[in-house]
């Protein structure tokens, strides 16, 4: 197992670290997450550019062939800079699924137009009585005429108030919680019976609300095969918890620096605060932490690449790793900095809002220790 990246891949993460040094400052992040859409189309044309859109896809669908390492680069480089724009529910999540699924002519209508930056895609899949599990899905696709008819409700649809198309699974078979019996379709957002409350989170990245109500469609609307799309669900889940966890630890990494560099230069009782030993031990905690993280991430990505027995496993091993760590380092960091933490001018505030969101998207520590445990 190789836990060393490519000269090509380090090339890609001074690539970003470069753009967000230069074009990426805090107060540019700021502006961003309080438009409507909450992240600038001009920076997601310029990461088709650096083809990062298009890394993680096969030659074959106008990609580069890159992999679960390939992601983990991208995503830990993005949680430095705190970056907005919707890289997990575009290309990990939905371009992912329609790479995997779809026919030619789904392919040709969508993946072209979404790796140059020009459509938005998001995925539909949360249920409110749902929390975590993917194959507890009540909202149904019947079999209407040549086509289907959805009804259903979805929560927390990443990217929603940008997406052009959903992607969303309904029911076409077998009782609440069956894997089998689940589907999943395009949805055009403008098709009648489609409608979406958007609203921002707490980190400021935007999400929607989906209803749907008699939405039909027609039978090429169905992407892969009818009832059997859980195990693909599953799959892209698992790679897009990977995703999230490097984002995770590219923050934890930026939070620990920034606390570092803010008790040098804070005083109290005549001396910075990095000269108090109390302090340097816990800064030696929240350090020895984002190390054993990463190495936790190091280890999943490897074996996701290599498609191991045990990459499941290891991807619940680092979600519950990176949920404890979040919770360490983020109050930590916040402490240390005392009640400019939490100002809305310091950026350390937001660093720990983006990290407190990811504890719970895609499973919490408790979900993913309890599912590590029955594997």
């Amino acid at each position: 197992m190789d836990f060393l990246i490519s000269d090509e891949q380090k090339q890609l993460q001074d690539l970003i670290h470069q753009f967000i040094q230069k074009d990426y400052p805090f107060d540019v992040r700021e502006k961003l997450v309080k438009t409507e859409e909450g992240f600038s189309k001009d920076f997601w044309k310029t990461f088709s550019q650096f083809g990062l859109l298009a890394m993680p896809f096969s030659e074959e669908d106008g990609g580069f062939n890159g992999g679960p390492v390939d992601i983990m680069i991208i995503l830990e480089a993005f949680g430095t800079g705190l970056i907005v724009e919707p890289y997990i529910p575009n290309i990990v999540l939905s371009g992912n699924l329609v790479s995997k699924l779809g026919s030619k002519d789904q392919k040709d209508a969508i993946l072209p137009n979404l790796l140059n930056g020009d459509m938005q895609l998001a995925f539909a899949f949360s249920e409110p009585q749902s929390r975590f599990d993917l194959n507890d899905v009540t909202t149904a696709a019947e079999i209407d005429g040549d086509g289907y008819k959805l009804n259903g409700y979805k929560c927390v649809v990443m990217n929603g108030p940008a997406a052009d198309k959903l992607i969303v699974s309904a029911r076409t078979a077998g009782s609440q919680l069956d894997e089998n019996g689940i589907s999943l379709f395009i949805v055009d957002r403008e098709t009648k019976g489609v409608s979406l409350r958007d609203y921002s989170n707490v980190d400021g990245s935007k999400a929607s609300e989906l209803t749907l109500e008699d939405v039909v469609l027609t039978k090429d609307a169905l992407l892969g095969k009818q009832d059997k799309a859980f195990s693909t669900i599953e799959e892209v889940v698992n790679l897009a918890t990977l995703a999230i966890s490097a984002e995770a630890i590219g923050i934890m990494q930026k939070m620990n620096e920034l606390t570092l560099e803010y008790t040098k230069t804070r005083e109290q009782f005549g001396q910075a605060l990095s000269q108090f030993q109390a302090l340097q031990h816990r800064m030696v905690d929240t350090f020895m932490v984002h190390e054993q993280t990463k190495s936790l991430l190091l280890m999943a990505a490897a074996k996701m690449n290599d498609k191991s027995e045990d990459a499941v496993k290891s991807i619940s091993a680092l979600k519950y790793q990176v949920g404890n760590a979040a919770k360490l380092i983020g109050e930590e960091a916040i402490q240390l900095h005392g009640g400019m933490g939490v100002t809305e001018e310091m950026s350390i505030g937001h660093y720990f809002k983006r990290l407190t969101t990811i504890r719970t998207i895609f499973g919490n520590a408790d979900y993913h220790l309890k599912k590590y445990s029955s594997l």
